[in-house]
């Protein structure tokens, strides 16, 4: 298991958007203090023990906090990111606890896998299939690789991603990616609800759809059908979002919006774009200039 220590650098800089008569509109940004060290971890097991078997594959790249200004909000925020990474079971955990237990559930559930595989390679060797690869090599091959990562981190903002990449036998694997914000005043999630003045659902679906229109080149909103997407009415805001100094960017996983070969979709609004929609008096208004 190896260790990586991230130490923030402190910044502080102006950047002022513009004059209007005698007054001037000024956006201050300001890098966070909260340290943050990583926990890696690569495993590989071989069923029944043996080189010559299938095997899972477990890779762990995890980032998260271990020093703020404030340890309320920081033995929030680490609960947090265990939580978003790991599961529910494993909030309350130590960071290290957290990833040991991970690592040694997942093998055991793999580990649970033999009996079954020992069936079916007796079933292969009675049908005499003595090529390279048997139908069970492949269904009994599996892997595990995530990851976060910290992608805004001022102004008492702390954005970060979840990834994973995982397969268990079949056509092709599967992928994930989630975005949180949290807000390091008060340590909670920062969710749509708070971003956004009420009834935006509908007035934001319609710019998201126009934009995933025009990233695809599609000659209308309907036309993103032929495009391998699905409704557009199922294009829906997720509450899956990153945001930065620049604006809101909207995450949809495989299967969600699209079919698999679509991928994740992402959309990138600006401020300007959202302006009308979003809170004015709201931590985010800061960033918009507001």
């Amino acid at each position: 298991m190896k260790h990586k220590l991230y130490w923030p650098v402190t910044a502080l800089f102006l950047m002022t958007l513009g004059f209007s008569g005698c007054t001037s509109k000024t956006k201050t940004t300001t890098e966070n203090s909260i340290q943050l060290d990583s926990l890696h971890v690569e495993k590989i097991y071989h069923l029944l023990k043996n080189p010559d078997n299938p095997n899972c594959s477990l890779q762990i790249k995890f980032v998260f906090p271990v020093k703020y200004e404030n340890n309320e909000v920081l033995a929030m925020t680490q609960r947090h990111f265990i939580r978003t990474y790991f599961g529910e079971p494993y909030e309350n955990l130590a960071p290290n606890a957290a990833v040991e237990l991970y690592v040694e559930e997942y093998l055991n559930d793999y580990k649970s896998l033999e009996s079954d595989f020992l069936i079916e390679t007796k079933k292969d060797e009675e049908h005499e299939e003595h090529e390279d690869m048997s139908p069970s090599d492949s269904w009994f091959s599996y892997y595990e690789f995530s990851s976060n990562e910290v992608l805004y981190n001022k102004n008492d903002l702390l954005c970060y991603s979840v990834s994973y990449e995982r397969y268990t036998g079949g056509a092709h694997g599967a992928h994930s990616y989630r975005a949180y914000v949290i807000d390091l005043k008060t340590g909670l999630e920062i969710k749509e609800k708070d971003l956004f003045i009420d009834g935006y659902q509908e007035d934001l679906a319609q710019i998201l759809v126009n934009k995933i229109a025009e990233e695809n080149r599609a000659k209308n909103a309907k036309d993103l059908e032929n495009h391998g997407f699905f409704s557009i009415d199922e294009i829906y805001p997720n509450d899956n979002f990153a945001i930065d100094d620049t604006g809101i960017t909207y995450y949809f996983n495989e299967y969600e919006i699209a079919a698999y070969v679509v991928g994740m979709t992402r959309v990138h609004l600006t401020y300007d774009e959202i302006r009308h929609l979003l809170h004015k008096d709201d931590r985010i208004a800061l960033l918009t200039g507001n």
